[in-house]
């Protein structure tokens, strides 16, 4: 999509042009107005006239001699002078007047025109440059509208190009496209859904976490329609001035209907939208103004015309319900983290953009970032590109799209970081309690590389699992497999060196929020059963949960998260226990490798047959 707008001129521009102006009239247009027109001629032919008797009059001024002649029409002449002592004489006797030749009496109408007039235009003109520049800089319009209105919308138009994007550069989002494609055909084909009655849908909120690609979705519909689309975010509604961001919602629905068809698209929509209140000093008067105009002006427009309005927000619980009710948004569109066929197509349109090697296999990249957003894919894509240039390669290969999830996931290799011997002895055996407790569970995700080379993101080494397909749901044994899991580090550096670090902070954060979650919110305890004693807000943004219960029950759940890891942590130990002779062994080759993969760590680990846990 191309941007539509006026190219912007820095006030020193117009600075520089009216002193370009000025100059010009004074050294070049006023003293050609104001000088009489003089023939230059040389001091013989001055002499000749003289003794001809055909000068009339002459005016000796130091250097120069000005003088007419006797015509009809008196031409002024001008000579230089030489010493000559008998040249006044000479010219008593050819009957010369002396006097001022030199010297014309102005038109009294040129005199006011240059002493009065043109200042004056001069001065007003300046004026309105910088006035309107005044007026653009303070928030006013730009086409000479009256000072202090500040109530343009600043919306942001763009056209249909020959690089606009549509529904083909949008991958990951089948439903979301499939729900647009009816307001894309209604724009192209609005006789079709005229001649039965139908009434195009007037708005869509799009709905998601940040990063999915809502506005990207929104200028794919412009894009497949063809229409101009206006781009504006609920931010820019608030000024300084009250009243204002009413204003501006009336300036650009008035472009939208000027411009129909068009989309109209309201991006961040909860800064304008959220839910009023009765709270009264505590309520927002401003933004409330603003909220009633906007819905004044979805309720007034015409949508036969084919104004559609898309707005989007990763905040939907906090929107006011007129705003959400049928003949405002009409549809809301859900655009959701990707699956795995998504990611793995997000992937692939990125991939577009740059040069990739045969080895690619973008199905096992999609399955390692899992949970990733389209904006994470597009980053790691573009991570990998740069890493393929740091190692002088003319293509993307398949260890370079490895390498940018565990930057995206864990941060870039801190190379200059040098860990001492038991230091990083502390940290394989730690890496390796994770990976052998994961493995000799059932139900638990394979493990593909184990490192313990510090990231920038303050972890010393990490353990990577990686499900061999999309997983939607987790069962009760799953999660207590994965609490023990990520108390297995810890249970490595106790059973070895008979103390405990610091490094487990992190896997007791996780272990602590999902043996909570599973009391709390997914009803996974005996003595509570299927009660939600946990409330969450902002689903797409972290989801910050709250307890809905006294404190006396709050004291028992408590209790039950504490025993719930001590458990894991027991299991845990025991594996540990069981097969500590593998535990050394692979410990040992990680602390000599640094890095290695999950089919190595199978390898050694499967080497004598071991017991089958199932947990």
């Amino acid at each position: 999509m191309k941007q539509v707008q006026k190219p912007k001129k820095p006030l020193i521009v117009y600075y520089i042009i009216v002193l370009a102006v000025l100059l010009v009239f004074n050294f070049f247009v006023f003293p050609m107005m104001t000088r009489s027109h003089i023939e230059e001629v040389d001091y013989g032919t001055f002499l000749n006239m003289v003794e001809e008797k055909q000068v009339s009059k002459v005016q000796l001024e130091g250097e120069t001699i000005y003088f007419t002649d006797k015509s009809d029409n008196p031409v002024q002449y001008e000579t230089t002078r030489f010493e000559d002592p008998d040249l006044v004489n000479r010219l008593q006797a050819s009957g010369c007047e002396f006097g001022r030749v030199a010297e014309e009496q102005m038109n009294p109408l040129l005199s006011m025109l240059l002493s009065l007039v043109i200042p004056i235009v001069v001065f007003i003109i300046i004026g309105q440059i910088l006035s309107r520049q005044l007026m653009k800089k303070m928030g006013g319009g730009s086409d000479g509208s009256p000072f202090m209105q500040f109530g343009k919308s600043n919306a942001k138009m763009y056209v249909q190009s020959q690089t606009g994007i549509t529904f083909n550069d949008v991958a990951g989002e089948d439903e979301a496209k499939e729900l647009l494609t009816e307001i894309v055909d209604f724009l192209h084909n609005p006789q079709k859904y005229q001649e039965i009655g139908a009434i195009c849908p007037k708005g869509a909120l799009l709905v998601g976490p940040p990063g999915t690609g809502k506005t990207l979705l929104a200028k794919a519909v412009a894009g497949e329609a063809g229409v101009p689309f206006f781009s504006i975010s609920g931010s820019e509604f608030v000024e300084m001035f009250v009243g204002m961001g009413a204003s501006k919602v009336r300036d650009l629905f008035k472009q939208a209907n000027e411009k129909a068809p068009c989309i109209v698209f309201i991006d961040e929509i909860d800064t304008i939208g959220k839910k009023r209140d009765s709270q009264g000093f505590a309520g927002n008067d401003e933004r409330e103004q603003t909220l009633n105009q906007l819905l004044t002006e979805m309720d007034g427009f015409d949508a036969s015309k084919g104004v559609v309005i898309l707005a989007a927000t990763n905040r939907p619980d906090t929107l006011d319900p007129a705003l959400l009710r049928p003949g405002r948004f009409d549809r809301r569109i859900p655009v959701e983290l990707p699956d795995l066929k998504g990611r793995e197509e997000i992937l692939k349109v990125h991939a577009k953009k740059i040069k990739v090697g045969d080895d690619v296999d973008f199905g096992a990249i999609a399955r390692a970032a899992s949970g990733a957003s389209g904006a994470e894919l597009a980053n790691m894509v573009n991570e990998a590109a740069l890493r393929a240039v740091r190692e002088n390669r003319k293509f993307v290969t398949q260890s370079d799209l490895e390498e940018s999830i565990e930057v995206v996931i864990a941060g870039y290799q801190k190379k200059n970081k040098v860990l001492s011997t038991k230091e990083k002895l502390i940290v394989a055996y730690h890496e390796i309690g994770h990976a052998l407790v994961a493995a000799l569970q059932t139900n638990s995700a394979p493990v593909t590389k184990i490192t313990i080379i510090p990231r920038t993101s303050g972890a010393l080494g990490y353990t990577m699992q990686v499900d061999e397909e999309e997983r939607n749901l987790m069962s009760k044994e799953e999660l207590a497999n994965k609490i023990a899991t990520l108390t297995g580090g810890r249970c490595a550096e106790e059973l070895v060196f008979g103390s405990i670090t610091t490094g487990a902070s992190n896997d007791i954060e996780q272990a602590t929020k999902l043996a909570r979650a599973m009391i709390t919110r997914y009803g996974m305890s005996d003595k509570f059963g299927m009660v939600a004693l946990e409330t969450q807000a902002n689903p797409y943004l972290g989801g910050d949960s709250s307890l809905s219960c006294s404190p006396e029950t709050a004291a028992v759940i408590d209790d039950m998260v504490v025993d719930t890891v001590k458990d894991a942590y027991d299991r845990a130990m025991k594996l540990l226990r069981d097969h500590q002779g593998k535990l050394h062994e692979l410990a040992k080759y990680l602390y000599e490798k640094e890095t290695i993969t999950g089919e190595e760590f199978m390898n050694i680990l499967n080497r004598r047959d071991i017991p089958e846990e199932n947990q």
